[in-house]
């Protein structure tokens, strides 16, 4: 090869990586998604040669979860300035977040007893399948509260590593003029983990791509025709509470572009759907809330680790639809009284529910046992649901992170701190 070819070469290469940076992110990441479906069904198990390469994106996402959550917290309380504002912001913000599940409840109830998904269902060839003891609301409220917050940042509880952050960030605004020097030091950090965020987004299409093929490669899109009636049915529910009901909220109640809103947020959407995870999630929401959002970071901050922990609008609606399939399946004769358990109890589970994949699936006990469904029948409820689970979960995640980001805009706009031009901004084709 002459110095004239390589040189063309060379050139051809530095033009084609330039081409591929000068594509959207959140496109490319759409395009490593099918891409990634494609090559899972052709492949097959082989997918196994490239798993390492989402394995390796999980870990890095995961890698910044519990770091920024303290530190972008713990910033975003003492950028409050005072403890009067954040008691404030923590109120509107709960109670945001107990509205929007409380939508995603009401789908899934209407859906439930509309189409009646359960009715008919055979489980004969089912293998139950085990699932976590349920754990009561108590038992929950107990580990808020960290004995030894390293201990807490050891073992990932995100509840507790939430708690300990608002009470430091609470202690550095009381210490005046003395907590400057540390609270600089969590401004600097901030800034300092979203710049290693954008670094590893720009691996995010190469790990969405192995991540997504090693689903299709392994179950293979069929996975989404077994039990079909009642995924088509939780799928529904979960792009209403997406789409019309946070779109709603944006065009209608906030007076925004509903079409702006999902252009910004599609990068942590496409993550959230590979990912599984609100929590893996989380760093990407951080960086779309402000620079697409204009979500300043002092709400954002404080907003978005809490929703990631305990705002689970896609666990309302899969809940409540699973709930309703299962006593009509097993004919139990729900009263008025049972309807309101399910609302309440599908409420409460999503606090603190792990922001693991599959999570919801195995908390179905706490919802169905008080409408007389018996952890027998539960264990085969979860194994009936469990193999087409994963597609569900995507979708979950993706209502999940939506719901974090609605909330995050309505906050930024009561409290007249949203950049309505970044937001507004034209959407990048």
């Amino acid at each position: 090869m002459g110095w004239r070819a390589a040189f063309e070469l060379k050139e051809l290469g530095h033009q084609m990586i330039a081409a591929w940076f000068n594509i959207v992110l959140w496109k490319r990441i759409l395009g490593a998604l099918i891409v990634g479906a494609l090559y899972g069904m052709i492949a097959g198990e082989a997918v196994v040669y490239t798993s390492w390469i989402g394995n390796i994106f999980i870990n890095l996402i995961q890698m910044l979860v519990i770091p920024l959550i303290f530190v972008t917290l713990t910033n975003g309380v003492v950028s409050m300035g005072s403890p009067a504002r954040l008691q404030s912001m923590g109120l509107k913000t709960f109670g945001l977040f107990l509205l929007t599940t409380f939508s995603a409840v009401s789908i899934g109830m209407t859906l439930g007893l509309i189409f009646q998904p359960g009715s008919g269902v055979d489980f004969a060839d089912v293998t139950a399948r085990s699932f976590q003891s349920s754990m009561t609301l108590s038992e929950r409220l107990s580990l808020i509260i960290p004995k030894n917050p390293f201990s807490a940042f050891a073992n990932g509880n995100t509840l507790a590593i939430i708690v300990f952050s608002i009470f430091l960030g609470v202690g550095i605004l009381l210490a005046g003029e003395a907590g400057k020097p540390i609270a600089s030091i969590f401004k600097s950090g901030v800034d300092v983990l979203l710049r290693i965020v954008g670094l590893i987004m720009e691996i995010a299409p190469f790990g969405v791509f192995a991540l997504v093929a090693d689903v299709t490669g392994s179950g293979g899109l069929s996975l989404l025709f077994k039990a079909f009636e009642l995924g088509a049915l939780v799928a529904v529910g979960l792009l209403i509470q997406m789409f019309l009901v946070h779109g709603s909220i944006m065009r209608f109640v906030l007076r925004l572009p509903a079409k702006r809103f999902f252009v910004g947020i599609a990068d942590a959407q496409m993550v959230a759907l590979s990912t599984t995870s609100s929590a893996a999630t989380l760093p990407v929401s951080l960086s779309v809330s402000e620079q697409n959002l204009g979500v300043p970071n002092a709400v954002g901050s404080v907003v978005l680790p809490l929703g990631a922990t305990v705002n689970m609008d896609g666990t309302g609606v899969f809940v409540t639809v699973v709930a309703l399939f299962s006593a009509q399946a097993f004919g139990i004769d729900l009263s008025l009284a049972d309807y309101f358990v399910i609302a309440l109890t599908t409420m409460l589970i999503s606090i603190g529910t792990a922001t693991a994949p599959s999570a919801s699936l195995f908390l179905l006990a706490i919802v169905l046992e008080p409408i007389g469904v018996s952890p027998e029948q539960t264990a085969i409820i979860v194994g009936f649901l469990f193999p087409f689970d994963r597609p569900l979960d995507m979708l979950r995640t993706a209502t999940n992170v939506t719901g974090d980001l609605s909330v995050s805009v309505i906050l930024a706009k009561a409290e007249n701190v949203l950049d309505a031009d970044t937001f507004r901004q034209k959407a990048v084709e």
